[in-house]
């Protein structure tokens, strides 16, 4: 790609620039955002490697130059701390243990044991002496075997976190007797709880809903991926899943097909949703802002009337929950639906238009129909949004701007406008993100149709309107049930949302250029 020098930038036309800016995000700025972010990667292992490294020489030196307490608490969790005076924080620490070791013995060293097969023995039919017949009878679950496995490996991390902050307990207290001062009573540390240290007693519970409610879910779902956990092998009831490795993510992105090709890669399925997701979240996204941007202007504007009343209409479309009004907005657009009755009676139209099943042009009407709908939906959250936000923007600047002679879209283009994405930048992103993951809309108003059939026979019911989650919803909710397909999908959604997200977050002016508008 061509660089330009300052001076040679500025001679360039409107159209030469926004070329140049286009071309150079995709050539330049992505490339060198994912540089950076392989970078940052090699940098964050290596800061962990290198922390390990000096954790453990902490561990061998402290073991080496410690006292007897100290050597008896690398075994006894708590005992330096309670030989020293500590009472409560070595209570504390050694029933930690007491647990840990009981957790283990009767429960913990089962599920480890049976993480790597995920079972052993399925339901098998067996003869009961009491009702002289067979019967089914469960043994192995392979779902709780890798919950409880995991919660298990969860467990041991936190037991050889604590079992190190118990060991640098006692090389602090080490040093503070050494110095002379007084160590802190088991009063102190309740005080401390909540003085001191409040904070982490605040956190403390959050911080374990945050691991227990979301990375351990992410986790099990990065797990399952692995597996061939579907709908006949459900682990209980009829069949255990096993570990598969990579055979799931070699189905996701393999291009062979059926027979006759007449049936859809799952890759080229995927492919096509993701294209599809990818152009449905960015017109949902900047139509309703800069349609949502106008109406505000509209309204805000001086000399408009009734300007509550217009903000009052707009944002009923929000009080009413979506379930209801989307279901209605699709029945109206339906074969048998009032607008086709309408344009009928019009004479506009002599046979009705299919609105959600046509599958021409690979569905191109529902498509359009659907980012057209979400436009009705959005406009009245932007609405709000930049109503606050240019309400302070300085009067001083448009007035300053008339005097030069600048003109209404002038003053947009260089005034309002880049207020406005300095501002909202980061909810851009966010929007643009959650319009990617945005069930609601497709699958109240037309529930991913039409059907494209050549997909649909490669990975369940596929439409044109789909996106990657209602795809994921379809199947796992099928008669397949295809959960380790669906796992899959949602590594690879996460992948390229987070690519998407920390290249475009990198080059917002709202995060390069902060001081800006301070």
């Amino acid at each position: 790609m061509k660089t330009y020098s300052e001076l040679e930038y500025l001679r360039l036309s409107k159209w030469q620039k926004f070329w140049y800016k286009f071309a150079r995000f995709f050539c330049v700025v992505i490339p060198n955002g994912i540089k950076n972010g392989v970078f940052a990667i090699g940098r964050f292992f290596k800061k962990l490697g290198l922390g390990i490294a000096h954790e453990c020489k902490d561990i061998v030196t402290t073991f080496i130059y410690g006292d007897w307490k100290t050597k008896v608490s690398y075994l006894v969790m708590g005992f330096g701390c309670i030989a020293r005076g500590q009472i409560l924080r070595g209570i504390l620490f050694f029933l930690f243990e007491g647990i840990f070791i009981a957790y283990m013995i009767l429960y913990g060293g089962y599920w480890l044991g049976m993480l790597p097969s995920l079972g052993k023995l399925g339901p098998a039919e067996e003869y009961d002496e009491v009702l002289d017949t067979f019967v089914v009878k469960y043994h192995d679950n392979s779902f709780r075997i890798l919950l409880y496995g995991v919660l298990t490996i969860f467990f041991i991390i936190a037991f050889i976190y604590t079992w190190r902050v118990n060991i640098k307990q006692n090389k602090i207290a080490e040093g503070i007797i050494k110095s002379g001062k007084k160590l802190k009573s088991g009063k102190d540390d309740l005080r401390s709880l909540v003085d001191d240290n409040f904070h982490k007693t605040l956190l403390a519970l959050p911080l374990t809903g945050i691991i227990v409610f979301t990375v351990l879910p992410i986790i099990f779902m990065i797990l399952v991926a692995f597996t061939n956990y579907d709908g006949t092998h459900n682990g209980y009831t009829n069949n255990l899943f096993h570990w598969v490795g990579m055979d799931n993510f070699n189905t996701i992105l393999s291009w062979d097909v059926g027979t006759g090709g007449s049936v859809q890669s799952y890759a080229a399925t995927f492919g096509e949703i993701l294209l599809w997701t990818l152009i449905w979240a960015f017109f949902a996204t900047f139509t309703n802002y800069f349609l949502g941007m106008f109406v505000a202007m509209m309204i805000n504007k001086k000399g408009i009337r009734f300007k509550k009343g217009f903000r009052t209409i707009l944002v009923l479309t929000i009080a009413i929950p979506q379930f209801i009004s989307l279901l209605y907005v699709s029945k109206m657009f339906s074969l048998n639906g009032i607008v086709n009755g309408i344009l009928k009676d019009l004479g506009w139209i002599k046979d009705a238009i299919d609105f959600w099943g046509s599958t021409a042009n690979n569905g191109l009407l529902a498509r359009v129909m659907v980012i057209v709908l979400n436009i009705w939906i959005g406009i009245p959250y932007l609405m709000l949004i930049a109503t606050g936000i240019l309400m302070n923007i300085p009067q001083d600047l448009y007035e300053s701007s008339k005097i030069d002679g600048a003109g209404a879209w002038k003053q947009y283009t260089k005034i309002t406008l880049p207020y406005m994405l300095f501002i909202t930048g980061p909810y851009l992103l966010t929007s643009f993100t959650s319009n990617m993951n945005n069930f609601n809309v497709i699958y109240l108003l037309t529930g991913g149709a039409p059907t494209n059939a050549a997909a649909s026979a490669a990975s369940g019911s596929v439409g044109y309107t789909d996106l990657l989650i209602t795809w994921l919803f379809k199947i796992t909710t099928g008669a397949e049930s295809q959960y380790n397909l669906a796992s899959v999908i949602g590594i690879l959604v996460f992948i390229a949302v987070a690519v998407i997200s920390l290249v475009v977050y990198g080059v917002l002016p709202s995060v390069k250029n902060e001081e800006d508008f301070q």
